[in-house]
């Protein structure tokens, strides 16, 4: 199965007008699970509103999380970074047409940067499964932080993260460097450049799985035979929608013995 071109597609079209992206990132916010585990991380992270903190984005993508944490705290100021200058024109131009200020973008190889004492949390989403030399940008982030600092991850397990069941599998995503992380290995690497982890909770448990099957994986599948299936899409998901949103709520409100992906908190003492 192909996901990035799609991906790619999909960022052609919103990148056309506001209404669009803002539209993309609802749609996003809905039908993505990591969505909803991602966003609850954060609101558990920044707490008060009304506190000022230093947020470093590694990995912003479209810009989803970034634009949810400007418009939710004013008082937080973002660095949103990406190894994709497309990535990041793109964010620039909405955010700015938004009237969103608090949020600055560029370009970041997260292997090099050497950013020190700056952040109170980083936010790596979808992002370390990406990287082959990982150890280092964990000691990037480590550098990052101010004492206290927290980072956040959000990545594939290796039970069957990026839908790979097995070290031979083909990743879902093409891109991806690793299928996913076990909890000791996660562990061992935050500990060794001087992180304490405080959790490590599995996601996409049995009914976070099911929902993506259904809600992602079986319309990328139809996509991936012809694009003519997106006119079709917004039926499939009227029959699909009152099964998958129950069992993403589940998801979230259980905790998983087991799941496809990783959610981790790891602090700079």
């Amino acid at each position: 199965m192909h996901y990035d071109p799609i991906k790619f597609s999909i960022g052609n079209v919103v990148r056309r007008s506001v209404l669009l992206r803002r539209l993309f990132y609802t749609v996003l916010g809905l039908l993505f699970l990591r969505e909803w585990h991602v966003k609850r991380a954060v609101r558990r992270l920044l707490g008060n509103r009304s506190v000022a903190q230093d947020v470093y984005d590694a990995g912003s993508g479209f810009g989803q999380y970034s634009y949810y944490i400007a418009r939710r705290y004013p008082n937080v100021k973002l660095l949103s970074v990406d190894v994709k200058e497309e990535q990041i024109d793109d964010c620039r131009k909405f955010f700015a047409e938004r009237g969103i200020t608090t949020c600055t973008f560029a370009v970041e190889d997260l292997t090099k940067v050497a950013h020190q004492d700056r952040f109170d949390i980083v936010l790596s989403v979808d992002v370390m499964e990406h990287i082959a030399d990982d150890v280092t940008v964990f000691a990037n982030f480590h550098r990052a932080l101010r004492p206290g600092g927290r980072l956040f991850i959000n990545t594939p397990s290796d039970l069957g993260g990026s839908d790979a069941h097995s070290p031979d599998d083909a990743s879902f995503i093409e891109e991806h460097a690793r299928n996913g992380y076990n909890v000791q290995e996660m562990r061992q690497k935050l500990t060794s450049v001087g992180f304490e982890v405080e959790s490590i909770r599995y996601t996409y448990g049995p009914f976070g799985s099911a929902a993506w099957r259904a809600g992602i994986k079986w319309p990328m599948l139809m996509l991936n035979v012809s694009k003519l299936f997106f006119v079709i899409l917004p039926f499939y998901y009227v029959v699909a929608l009152p099964f998958v949103l129950p069992l993403m709520w589940l998801d979230v409100a259980v905790e998983n013995r087991r799941g496809t992906g990783l959610n981790v908190v790891a602090k700079k003492n």
